[in-house]
């Protein structure tokens, strides 16, 4: 039997058909399940892996139930669909021309059953880290551990069968699998969670049931098929189908729900499943094992096992060149002259101290025998931990950032019985060096036989590519020689497809062909995935990356940054930023100026004004891509010369702008709210979205002048920030949060002094996120100059009250604007400032119980969430920060620029937040709070007006 892969590939598809289609799909889902958008459709084509194509539509179901007729529309039109969830799949298995069916944004709900975390309910669009997040209280986590743990989504890691560094194959998605709902090629759901599934699955699919025992009887019948699977599924593999679901199991409502484990969207859509999770061991001890060459570390792995290593990760010769190379690995590898070296790192784990003692001391009495080449060591000290880690994680982020521009990283990963792996590594070096892939590092989970290795490949030069056509077949051969498994983590997709019959041979592959027909007879369910017999169709659609910007050309695609982005569920992500810049440039290159002019104009809104520009990408990417550097470089090239030459004015007389801006405000607030609405809309619709901000009702009347105070003994420079003099309290009440900070630093006997000149002065961010380079030109030599001579040239600290302002003011000083002294100017939030300096000479006579917290996309960068914590605990007796939690997107005025921005990127902390009931409500950043106060109808106030309000006495000052 044979599968064509190409089965339903687009071929100068007509327009009307696609205009059918697309009528159609729209009578389907409604409003917002269709992308409109070329841009959109094009950017979502993009996946981590090296493969691209072009779908015919995006589609986003919003139930089972519209996943069903969705099959039944696509079965009309004969097309083909592929699920997508976190797109951080590797080998092609999430891309596709026909209809791309996104899962993510509507299955996202989760369920902690049985009340201790022991069984956990997910749907596909939920990412990994979520779930542990929510299975931590209970002391719980899932099975599966993937490294993309951030932004890999519960559907990849069942399509996928994902692993990890810790789960091996006993904690894998297959083996903690409880239950699932799925839906059938035909549009059949089934639970298998009822008693009743396997009945459900024979009345509704007859001749699936009965063709699922007779592939069972054919393969349990056959000793070599037996053997092979055994040997085969005895490691972690993630090649073809997992038939060792025919062993394993005999119903064939079971034998379905396995076989769908790892089959990479090819056999139905996996709705939600129920996982059995496991322990997580608080404590922990790491430590770095260096031997002299690679076999010497790969053969003491057994050993190791047998000491009960939770962890045993490999790093060879390159992957500690490269450590060193970053400058920011442990001392214990800078040390190291690499020569032949090779590296294990290990960890052991205990429910206690007592537990884990035992486990490190026969780990230690172990390390006395093994030839290594520096002494060996344990920590349990986080930091050095961490350390260690960075410099195992930080491989990917070095070599793939530092590869050449115009080529793909490729990450790959085998797997081959323990006692051949050193052997194995060996002969890929050699590889390596006989077709000239530099910097391929080889590295991962010893413990399992199974590494990860990288290229860098360049797929539009034709010498490139047979080069890595020949390396490819020499590496399989390797592989299949040593009885390995080609795909261990990543699945088959489209990479290893053809190869998938030389692995198993041709009884178990034919078994495999069987099995797709018999339950997608269509080959609509991810046709050229998992299996195809043109020897070179892993050779087919490979992505270019053509240069574009320098700030993102480092970019692998792997969207990793999309969970954090504040408009991944309204617009763009920074992946989809990045791509359809991309796009734009691929349409220049091939003369298609039409398309590239649409999507230009289309990326106006979806790219540039919908982005927070909060840098919150950056903390997530792993090549430290700020994708908020290139849209405020855009914003700068295409900014209005109106805009400019208006906020340059504003610049210059910028203490009467403010006071203009409060002025606003209070009267806008003493009007009834329709007035300042209709007057904000009209000008919304003359000058644009832009550029005029949309009047909301909870907006507070103007602030108080920022103050100033002399004070020959201060101890910092106090820099009120100028969007508390613009915005008054939340209730029109109370003090500014300015006016909190110096009454409780006065009641702390903190000295602080305020220039006199600060009135005029900006930590610039208005002008820098919105491209406004004249305003900022200006602003930014007259602050730091004011300051350099207030601190007494950078004697004292500056303390800001807005962590969005301290994060300004700290941009500012490192872009070197004006004299270079100014570099040594030191910024410091207020809450920190509190937390470090004033909170131990306070006593806080008014606790609160209860309070919310929201850090800031600022307090992040700038390293300060954790003091906003402790100024929090001294008020109140319970914190919560949510764990939907996420930028507000607010970002300045952005979001009365765009209220639809942060109304996305506050939804489900809003939710969660209004599930629940606080005594109080809490911040470190002006507009920030005004956001949250919209989007949950509940008073956000800043942390230290709490605190304030929380250590008054009957003497104290309040002004």
């Amino acid at each position: 039997m044979t599968l064509n892969p190409s089965a339903h590939r687009r071929q100068g598809t007509p327009r009307g058909e696609d205009d059918a289609l697309h009528r159609d799909l729209r009578a389907w889902g409604g409003p917002g399940s269709v992308v409109e958008s070329e841009l959109e459709r094009r950017a979502t084509a993009h996946d981590a892996s090296h493969y691209l194509l072009q779908p015919r539509a995006v589609v986003r179901p919003g139930s089972v139930a519209d996943m069903g007729e969705l099959f039944r529309v696509l079965d009309h039109h004969g097309l083909g669909l592929t699920f997508r969830s976190g797109g951080t799949s590797l080998s092609g298995q999430s891309v596709t021309d026909q209809v791309l069916v996104d899962t993510r944004r509507n299955f996202r709900s989760m369920e902690v059953l049985d009340g201790g975390g022991y069984r956990v309910r997910v749907q596909p669009g939920v990412t990994v880290r979520q779930v542990n997040q929510r299975l931590a209280q209970y002391g719980r986590k899932l099975g599966p551990d993937p490294a993309s743990e951030a932004a890999c989504t519960i559907g990849g890691v069942v399509a996928n069968n994902s692993s990890g560094m810790h789960c091996g194959t006993e904690f894998n998605s297959y083996k903690t699998l409880e239950s699932m709902t799925f839906v059938t090629p035909s549009g059949t759901v089934v639970n298998t969670a009822d008693k009743g599934a396997d009945r459900t699955l024979r009345e509704h699919e007859p001749e699936l049931h009965a063709g699922l025992l007779g592939l069972r009887r054919r393969v349990v019948q056959s000793a070599d098929s037996v053997r092979t699977l055994r040997h085969q599924f005895s490691m972690k593999n993630t090649m073809g189908y997992g038939l060792n679901a025919f062993l394993d199991f005999e119903e064939p409502v079971r034998i379905l729900e396995h076989l769908l484990i790892g089959s990479e969207g090819t056999l139905g859509f996996v709705a939600e499943a129920v996982f059995r999770t496991v322990e997580v061991m608080p404590k922990v001890a790491t430590g770095l094992l260096i031997f002299p060459d690679l076999i010497s570390a790969t053969s003491i792995v057994p050993e190791l096992i047998d000491v009960e290593s939770a962890t045993v990760e490999l790093l060879d010769a390159t992957s500690l060149r490269v450590a060193q190379r970053t400058g920011q690995g442990p001392a214990r590898i800078a040390e190291i002259n690499v020569q032949d070296h090779a590296a294990l790192l290990v960890e052991y784990q205990g429910r206690d101290d007592e537990e884990l003692r035992e486990r490190t001391a026969a780990a230690k009495q172990l390390f006395t025998r093994l030839n290594l080449s520096t002494p060996a060591t344990l920590t349990v000290v986080p930091g050095e931990r961490a350390a260690l880690w960075k410099a195992r994680k930080g491989l990917y982020a070095t070599v793939a950032g530092s590869r050449p521009t115009g080529s793909n990283a490729l990450l790959e990963d085998i797997v081959v019985p323990v006692a051949a792996l050193g052997e194995t590594c060996k002969d890929l070096t050699s590889l390596f060096k006989s077709h000239s892939y530099e910097d391929s590092v080889i590295f991962g989970h010893a413990k399992d036989g199974n590494v990860h290795f990288m290229l860098n490949e360049k797929f539009d030069d034709p010498a490139s590519l047979k080069r890595y056509e020949h390396f490819t077949e020499e590496m399989v051969q390797l592989v299949l020689k040593r009885r390995g498994s080609l795909k261990a983590e990543h699945g088959t997709g489209r990479m290893m497809a053809p190869y998938v019959r030389r692995q198993y041979g041709d009884e178990l592959y034919e078994v495999m062909c069987e099995l797709k027909v018999l339950v997608d007879p269509r080959n609509a369910f991810n046709p050229g995935v998992v299996l195809s017999d043109d020897p070179r169709s892993y050779l087919d659609h490979l992505k270019t990356a053509p240069s574009v910007e320098e700030e993102v050309d480092r970019c692998v695609e792997c969207g990793y940054c999309e969970p954090v982005c504040p408009s991944k569920d309204l617009t763009l992500t920074p992946r989809q930023r990045i791509v359809g810049r991309r796009e734009i440039e691929a349409a220049e290159v091939s003369g298609d100026h039409e398309l590239a002019q649409r999507l230009r104009s289309e990326y106006d809104y979806e790219g540039l004004q919908t982005c927070a520009v909060d840098g919150m990408c950056a903390t997530a990417c792993p090549v430290s891509i700020n994708t908020g550097d290139l849209v405020r470089r855009l914003r700068s090239e295409n900014h209005s010369v109106v805009a400019d030459r208006v906020w340059s004015a504003a610049a210059s007389a910028w203490g009467t702008t403010t006071r203009v801006a409060s002025l606003g405000l209070s009267l806008a607030n003493a009007f009834p709210s329709a007035m300042p609405r209709a007057v904000t809309k009209v000008g919304r619709a003359v000058f644009g979205t832009e550029h005029v901000p949309e009047y909301k009702d909870l907006l507070p009347g103007g602030g108080r002048p920022r103050p100033s105070h002399r004070d020959e003994a201060a101890t910092a420079v106090f820099f009120p920030a100028c969007v508390s003099s613009m915005f008054g309290t939340p209730d029109g009440a109370g003090l500014s949060v300015s006016d909190a900070f110096l009454a409780i630093c006065e009641r702390a006997g903190v000295a602080i002094t305020i220039p006199d000149a600060v009135s005029s002065t900006c930590c610039g961010t208005p002008w820098k996120s919105k491209g406004l380079p004249s305003g900022y030109a200006k602003m930014a030599p007259r602050t730091l100059a004011m300051l350099w001579e207030a601190t007494d040239h950078a004697r004292l600290p500056v303390v800001c009250d807005a962590s969005s302002c301290t994060e300004g003011l700290a941009a500012m000083r490192d872009l070197a604007m004006g004299s270079p002294e100014y570099s040594t100017l030191r910024f410091v939030d207020s809450v920190e400032f509190v937390a470090d300096n004033v909170l131990s000479h306070l006593r806080v006579t008014r606790p609160l119980g209860s309070m919310a917290l929201h850090p800031t996309c600022s307090s992040v960068h700038l390293g300060i969430t954790a003091a906003l914590e402790t100024v929090a605990r001294a008020v109140a007796t319970e914190i919560v920060v949510p764990q939907e939690w996420s930028c507000c997107a607010y970002a300045g005025d952005r979001g009365m620029l765009h209220p639809e921005l942060t109304a996305s990127a506050t939804a489900a902390e809003a939710a969660e937040i209004s599930s629940g009931q606080y005594d109080a409500y809490a911040s470190l950043n002006r507009t920030c709070e005004l956001g949250m106060t919209e989007a949950t109808g509940r008073p956000y106030w800043h942390i230290l007006q709490h605190l304030e309000k929380a250590t008054r006495t009957d003497k104290s000052r309040t002004v």
